[in-house]
């Protein structure tokens, strides 16, 4: 029953801060708090215990707040007394996915209405909705919403991800700057009515389609552990229509703050992976059959599920004596002929047009077709009203009139086109008769037609008697759906059709028509056993269980906000990973006696994105320093060769070098190299240079790097797609060729290397730790700071080492890698600025006291 609110002369405060909004500021509104916090036991965790809170507390529901344009409500305004109504919309999407929640589950809606309403009735109208139907609306201004949703949304979003480009003025719109800014106010205002409703310690959002894209930037900034979904219903394009969107980035970055992404296809969540690649330069694995995608050490999943429809609606109005008497009308004015049908919106996507000047094919090529079959036509209304949805709508018809002026005869109309609004009970009528349903969309996100097809041909006891057929009779239907729509794949036993091919499509439909019976029926039962276990609450109930799947670490990790804006971001790490502070390590350096000290070289004391490696002065007598102190061994440890590293770390004299990963050792500049007693057995590198060659010369931008003891295959300048291929490619080539040869083959960040078995970091730490306590010297302080993955295998020999109880003293230990993100180390520093000011305090802590380093006051950092 729909439920009446009364109107009063009251305030809004609905559209607060909307100018502050437009100029695209990202602010940060308090939220109201909802129930009692959980305790801070250490910085940055939470704890799931509550104490004696928990004896009082209620149990607390668990809740899905699901975000959408519209609100799955129906609104009307009764002329005479000015009283607005509102029911629930049983045809929307958003409703019927609570059948696939738990009933203990708590739903609230956060959307727009579909009708205008007066600012002075907003807050009474807000309350009303939130008591009775759990539903917040979001009261746009007008302009503001035109911008958005006509703007942006219809204008430059839609047309692009269904691979539509502006070309040209008449091709679309250009990207508008101001259309953008509106899109994130918008964005930010239902943000803002998301943020007035939530627990963020318990509830789950789940956000619908491309028009809150960076939404999920606005919440993961105003709570870093956010337990956040998105399903996007629309296509997602390839990289290469979508790099064209001068604000990609910023989209992109609001889809990654979220913990699960959704699409109907893999193609979809290909492009998105694709675009995630080059344009930001992530990397995706399957990590035990699902697709994840490490950023910043969150883990954002990747979910591939087609929505399906809800089987009891259908099947409700299938029962319907309206349908079983429309039916028969239907079935009576197309007696002794066969139906073909079609249910389109009217969009220059959908291919109707197509469809027709196919379906004119067939007619021409099989001239005893005529008088015989029929398409009808049933056109949605249009959801915009732009002058390509006119074109459309104009070639349509002036086709069908064509059609029917050849083909026609009295009494006979070829094409039949329903260009009106058609209840539901109508277009089920039509899905039962129909021998035949015809989906040649262009491009479409995820079409139901074929579904709600499928069902209804399935039929009913009372649609089975208003048509003539014995309820045990078995079920036909035949499907042509064009391969461009998100369906297509789970449809099996359809015809796919390339919609732009007509003569195909013609001859799709000629199959469809004279297949044998009894194909259409196996077809049929494959179809309908997909569709009903898949309807829409296994697609809503799959959702969620991925989505409290992805989220079930939120609390184990520690987390940090970077970034600014819409490049807004939250790095999550392990909790005993923190910032090396230096005056910590400075106070645990001053009191040791004998200290270990080992650097990579790229990305650590040089930036990985310099492009002169050679050290700066500073750099070298801060090296100088602290090699030249007594306690201390220092070592470079790089892959690089020793050519390179003996000129650039010429100055050094006391420093020790590993060359190409530790194959060669120097202890001094005045000791010989020491070589691995591998050196004799390289003779794998004959086979493994030509095998690389051949992938340089067959991939465009990669190069071969040719060590003393290695050969390194890189692929950083390389298409990124094409690049990963050939290195996945290669690797497993490697791997067969030497797989009885004293070779292993790494795969590291944008190269392929093969190197002797028995070389690493990890042993070049463990030669010089034993050696030092061979010489009566066991370190009690020992260091290791790398970038890269060798690094980590320092990391962990240096605390499998030094950890032992059987090392002879205690030592303390600090593991540091460079950048934020998962590693072994227990320590991080930002950059190799960080570093080498850490090394400036070290030096400055050293004895003697240094004469060629200024003196770096060192101040007390706090890591967060």
């Amino acid at each position: 029953m729909p439920q009446t609110v009364s109107l009063a002369g009251m305030d809004s405060r609905s559209g607060a801060n909307f100018f502050e909004l437009a100029s695209g500021d990202l602010l940060d509104i308090p939220q109201t708090p909802r129930a009692l916090p959980r305790v801070m036991t250490a910085p940055g965790i939470i704890s799931d215990l509550d104490g004696d809170l928990d004896a009082t507390s209620p149990v607390c529901r668990e809740r899905q707040i699901i975000v959408a344009n519209m609100l799955p409500l129906h609104a009307q305004r009764d002329v005479e007394t000015g009283k607005w109504s509102f029911s629930w919309d049983e045809d929307s999407l958003l409703l019927q996915l609570k059948d696939g929640l738990s009933l203990e589950t708590e739903v609230v809606y956060v959307g727009s209405l579909k009708v205008e309403v007066d600012v002075s009735e907003q807050e009474e109208i807000a309350q009303k909705l939130l008591e009775n139907f759990n539903c917040v609306p979001t009261f746009v201004p007008h302009e503001l919403h035109e911008k958005f949703y006509h703007g942006f949304c219809k204008q430059q979003l839609w047309p692009l991800f269904h691979y539509m480009l502006p070309m040209c003025s008449d091709h679309g719109d250009r990207f508008d700057r101001l259309l953008w800014q509106a899109y994130v106010s918008v964005n930010k205002i239902f943000a803002d009515k998301v943020m007035e409703v939530i627990n963020p310690e318990e509830d789950y959002v789940w956000v619908n389609d491309y028009h809150f894209m960076v939404l999920p930037t606005f919440l993961r900034k105003r709570y870093y552990r956010v337990k956040l979904g998105f399903f996007l219903h629309s296509p997602f394009p390839s990289s290469e229509i979508y790099r064209t969107l001068p604000v990609r980035d910023e989209i992109l970055r609001g889809f990654l703050n979220c913990d699960l992404i959704g699409f109907h296809t893999f193609d979809y969540a290909r492009h998105f992976l694709s675009c995630c690649s080059r344009m930001l330069g992530l990397n995706y694995e399957s990590k035990r059959g699902y697709i994840g995608l490490d950023y910043f050490g969150r883990t954002v999943y990747i979910k591939i599920l087609p929505v399906g429809i809800h089987m009891g609606r259908l099947q409700s109005v299938l029962n319907l004596s309206s349908t079983a008497v429309r039916v028969r009308e239907i079935q009576e004015q197309f007696k002794g002929k066969k139906v073909i049908l079609g249910i389109d919106d009217m969009d220059i996507f959908k291919g109707i047009s197509l469809k027709l000047l196919a379906f004119e094919q067939l007619l021409q090529q099989y001239p005893d077709l005529q008088g015989e079959l029929v398409l009808i036509q049933i056109v949605n209304p249009a959801r915009s009203s732009g002058k390509d949805v006119q074109e459309a709508k104009r070639e349509t018809y002036l086709t069908s009139g064509r059609i029917n002026n050849i083909y026609g005869s009295p009494g006979y109309q070829p094409v039949i086109l329903i260009d009106r609004p058609v209840a539901r009970y109508e277009k089920t009528a039509y899905y039962g008769l129909a021998e035949c349903c015809i989906v040649s969309a262009v491009r479409d996100g995820m079409n139901l037609v074929p579904y709600k097809y499928i069902v209804c041909r399935q039929g009913s006891p009372s649609m089975d008697k208003a048509m003539g057929i014995k309820t045990d009779s078995p079920r036909t239907s035949m499907l042509v759906v064009s391969e461009f729509i998100g369906c297509s794949p789970s449809l099996s036993g359809a015809i796919r059709v390339n919609p732009w091919d007509i003569d195909s499509v013609a001859e799709a439909m000629n199959l469809a028509i004279t297949m044998p019976d009894s194909e259409k029926r196996l077809r049929h039962e494959k179809h309908y056993r997909y569709v009903s276990s898949h309807d829409v609450a296994y697609w809503a109930r799959s959702f969620v269980q991925d989505l409290e799947r992805a989220c079930k670490d939120h609390y184990s990790k520690r987390c940090w906000g970077i970034g600014l804006g819409l490049g807004f971001r939250v790095v999550s790490l392990s909790p005993n990973f923190r910032k090396l502070s230096i005056n910590h390590i400075v106070s645990t350096y001053k009191r040791t006696n004998r200290r270990a000290i080992f650097l990579d070289y790229d990305g650590t004391i040089v930036p990985q994105s310099s492009i002169v490696k050679s050290l700066s002065p500073e750099v070298v007598a801060v090296l100088n320093v602290l090699s030249n102190d007594p306690k201390n061994t220092v070592f470079i440890v790089s892959g690089r060769g020793r050519s390179s590293l003996i000129e650039w770390l010429a100055p050094c004299e006391r420093l020790g070098i590993a060359a190409e990963h530790g194959f060669f050792i120097k202890w001094s500049k005045n000791t010989d190299w020491e070589s691995s007693p591998l050196t004799a057995h390289l003779e794998w590198k004959q086979i493994v240079e030509p095998v690389m060659e051949s992938y340089r010369e067959a991939t465009d931008g990669s190069n071969v790097e040719i060590k003393e003891s290695a050969l390194v295959w890189h692929h950083q300048d390389a298409d990124p797609d094409f690049g990963s291929c050939q290195a996945k490619e290669l690797l497993d080539h490697l791997e067969s060729v030497l797989s009885n040869e004293p070779a292993v083959v790494n795969r590291g960040h944008h190269i392929v290397e093969v190197k002797p078995q028995g070389v690493s970091k990890g042993l070049v730490a463990e030669k010089v730790i034993s050696t030092m306590v061979k010489n009566g010297e066991p370190p009690d302080f020992v260091m290791c700071i790398g970038d890269d993955r060798s690094d980590e295998d320092m990391f962990e020999s240096i605390s499998s080492t030094v950890s032992c109880p059987s090392f002879p003293v205690v030592s303390e230990i600090f593991a540091c890698t460079v950048g934020k993100k998962p590693s072994k180390a227990k320590y991080y520093l930002d950059d190799s600025v960080d570093v080498v000011r850490l090394l400036r305090g070290l030096a400055n802590a050293s004895c003697p006291k240094p004469t060629r380093v200024a003196h770096f006051q060192v101040s007390i950092e706090n890591p967060f």
